[in-house]
């Protein structure tokens, strides 16, 4: 039987193996997400042979991740005998979340006739060309290309984070949280607990993160990482708002310094947000990496 456990620093090389192995593109398969986000879904893991398994309990039910590592067939087919056995034990249907239509075909195989698969929209990735987010080409980024010229305008200094601006940050992002109305949120409390995970282990969890200043004054910052072979993903991107252009400049700066190697750039979901998804569409995702659940009894 699976048994599941919080995860620790010391779990990244284990976890990062399977990672690795898998290689997928969706922003819940990054070690540094699982450990700073812990809270917000009160998610545990575990470990079965060559598989990574992180699972949230919300309301004390298990909810899996689709697991990460050993790619075949026979390996999957294994890994979720074991997982609907546990969420048999619990007496719930086993729910499994994070999947691509890659993965469907194979979990109807497994489950002939017996798995329910619904698109969860809110939760689907936004991917972009790295060369889109940096170059603004075309009339489509005409009006980004507008913002950006009015943050240029403005005396700000964009760097990449160092170890001497860490407590600085900590302290943007602390007062930004404070300032908001709904900072007893339970997301917002989990978000800042995320941040501060972000930043106590930057150097282990291999980030890298960039700052704007404005008069010396931190006034924007963003932090990511390499996901895959080929994605960037942004975590984190919080901005001072009266600052003109302040986001489209610390998203084009970011993108040059820290995502030219890579051919996309994974911004993640929206959660269903109305005023988020409308600024991650006004980007134009080269497509979205749809997600899906599967429910099987």
């Amino acid at each position: 039987m699976l048994e599941f456990r919080d995860i620790l620093i010391s779990d990244r090389d284990r976890v990062n193996s399977c990672l690795q192995r898998s290689n997928f593109m969706g922003c819940e398969y990054s070690f540094s997400n699982n450990l700073a986000w812990t809270r917000l879904g009160r998610s545990k893991i575990t470990f079965y042979k060559d598989f990574y398994i992180p699972c949230c309990f919300i309301s004390g039910k298990p909810e899996f991740i689709l697991p990460s590592g050993d790619t075949s067939y026979s390996g999957y087919k294994e890994v979720f005998a074991e997982m609907k056995r546990y969420s048999d034990s619990q007496g719930v249907p086993l729910r499994v979340t994070g999947i691509t239509k890659e993965n469907i075909p194979m979990i109807n195989e497994i489950f002939p006739g017996r798995a329910v698969i619904s698109y969860d929209r809110d939760g689907s990735d936004y991917i972009y060309r790295t060369s889109d987010l940096t170059d603004l080409p075309g009339k489509k980024y005409h009006a980004k290309r507008n913002h950006l010229a009015r943050f240029e305008e403005t005396d700000c200094v964009f760097s990449l984070i160092t170890d001497k601006d860490t407590d600085e940050c900590i302290l943007f992002t602390t007062k930004e949280y404070n300032e908001r109305s709904e900072a007893g949120d339970y997301s917002f409390i989990a978000e800042q607990y995320a941040i501060n995970t972000y930043f106590n282990y930057y150097h282990e969890l291999g980030l890298t993160g960039g700052i704007i200043r404005r008069g010396g004054e931190i006034v924007a910052l963003t932090i990511g990482e390499k996901l895959n072979s080929d994605t960037f993903c942004v975590h984190i991107e919080k901005a001072d708002r009266s600052v003109n252009g302040i986001y489209a400049g610390i998203n084009n700066a970011f993108a040059k310094a820290a995502a030219s190697g890579c051919e996309y750039i994974n911004r993640e979901e929206d959660l269903g947000i109305e005023g988020l998804r409308r600024s991650k569409l006004s980007y134009h995702p080269v497509f979205l990496l749809d997600k899906y659940t599967a429910v099987i009894e």
